[in-house]
């Protein structure tokens, strides 16, 4: 392994949620020493905004650390021993797509679940494989990509089917958030809290919350019943997770618990589990894009435009789970701290009845040579025949990107709960070819009228 301060590469480091990222960084700088921080993004126009505030960030805590904001793979990587992924193909203008196409046919739109999800997985899968191999081109031997490019299942299966040996941990901040949510309901810390869990990303089941070695899932229980994964006063959420459609989603646990109340889910749950009431509540002309896209995307380029003119830099960009998660990650990684965290990993008997090579999300102690997951046993037959289907989806969804193939990706359509037809698949998928164009590989069709069609 390689000594500290170490070099890190934000590989999207246009994202609004960079600044937040580094201040992260920057808390927990006699933790997690580093030496240099680079800035890469295809997208310079959007990286440059960003940079300046990035830096007065870095500048209000080291003097030393070198800063470098590029468009130039082989700057941002070389002998780079950690790289931060949070990739967003397309943007916001096709998250918005992703969302309002399914809507228009009366199905779930939401950027990581349902129809929207595979349309972003089919857009990110083989532009983080061409990252992948930017780094193994130009960074150190031994560093780590910590990936939290959405939707992560999808991205995790497609690395590891196409990049099995890369060294990439794919992480998501919904677990955590929902840990943070658990903790102020407690009245503890998150970081008191050791959780067992199992499924696949945005789709799994919290099944004990220990503090101190009690298992509080039983207290958890009887407040959700009344509040949701809540505190009483919601307001006390991150404001990462604070907005209008957030506050919902984490009532809506209440009603999932009401019906299936032995394990505590992931709150993304409610867009399989009760997609005819999320699609009734949602706005097909303004969606969670829009929302974001005049909210924080808005409030915070105008804070950096505002810094750029002033040189005042407001309180616009805060330190929430979703950078503290990444460091403590980052942390055990460097010097093999064995941390136990949610993560994704490639199954390999830690669930036993689901398939040994898929990627779940469990926990793992984290050291230096990547995760070690935590045996989970058997799960409900109920729990598996839902994981199952899900699992089919997204894997038919990585073999369509990988293949070109047509029919395989009306069948992950097909097969997500939250598509009530082949018919809605169809009309969705076909709609969304179109509206990818610019993004997705082409999808062959294998069939005509009854015959293989000839390459």
């Amino acid at each position: 392994m390689f000594k500290p301060p170490f070099i890190l590469s934000i590989a999207g480091g246009g994202s609004t949620y960079t600044p937040g990222i580094v201040k992260s960084l920057m808390v927990r700088l006699q933790d997690f020493p580093l030496a240099e921080i680079r800035l890469y993004d295809i997208d310079a126009p959007r990286q440059n905004t960003i940079a300046p505030v990035v830096e007065k960030v870095i500048r209000d805590h080291s003097q030393d650390i070198k800063f470098t904001v590029t468009s130039d793979p082989e700057v941002a990587f070389s002998g780079a021993h950690f790289v931060f992924a949070q990739m967003r193909v397309g943007q916001y203008k096709m998250r918005e797509l992703d969302e309002k196409i399914p809507l228009r046919h009366g199905v779930v739109g939401q950027e990581t679940c349902g129809p929207g999800g595979l349309a972003y997985g089919l857009r990110t899968i083989l532009p983080m494989v061409e990252l992948i191999d930017l780094v193994d081109s130009y960074a150190h031997a031994k560093a780590w990509i910590v990936n939290y490019s959405n939707p992560a299942a999808i991205v995790a299966e497609g690395v590891r089917r196409l990049r099995p040996n890369a060294r990439v941990l794919n992480i998501c901040d919904m677990p955590v958030a929902a840990m943070r949510n658990m903790g102020a309901i407690l009245g503890v810390d998150r970081h008191k809290l050791e959780v067992d869990y199992f499924g696949l990303n945005h789709f799994g089941w919290f099944t004990r919350v220990l503090v101190d070695g009690e298992d509080k899932l039983p207290e958890l229980r009887r407040h959700i019943a009344k509040y949701g994964l809540l505190t009483e006063d919601a307001a006390k959420t991150d404001p990462q997770h604070s907005d209008p459609s957030w506050v919902k989603t984490w009532r809506n646990i209440k009603p999932i618990m009401d019906n299936f109340p032995e394990y505590l889910p992931n709150p993304y749950l409610q867009y399989y589990l009760m997609p005819n009431q999320i699609v009734a509540h949602q706005n097909p002309d303004y969606t969670r894009a829009n929302e974001v896209m005049n909210g924080r995307e808005k409030k915070l380029f105008a804070a950096a435009e505002e810094y750029k003119r002033t040189g005042i830099l407001s309180d616009a960009f805060h330190v929430g789970v979703h950078g503290e998660f990444i460091v403590d990650v980052a942390r055990s990684l460097a010097f093999n701290l064995r941390q136990r965290h949610l993560v994704m990993v490639e199954n390999r008997g830690a669930i036993v009845n689901l398939p040994y090579d898929a990627v779940v999300e469990v926990p793992a102690y984290i050291t230096s040579e990547g995760p070690e997951p935590v045996r989970v046993g058997q799960v409900p037959l109920f729990h598996q025949t839902l994981l199952q289907q899900q699992l089919a989806s997204e894997q038919l969804l990585v073999e369509a990107t990988i293949e070109g193939n047509y029919e395989k990706a009306l069948q992950a359509f097909t097969l997500n709960r939250t598509v009530p037809t082949m018919e809605h698949a169809k009309a969705i998928l076909d709609e969304m070819i179109e509206a990818n164009r610019d993004y997705w590989p082409a999808l062959q069709k294998a069939w005509q009228d009854g015959e293989v069609i000839k390459k």
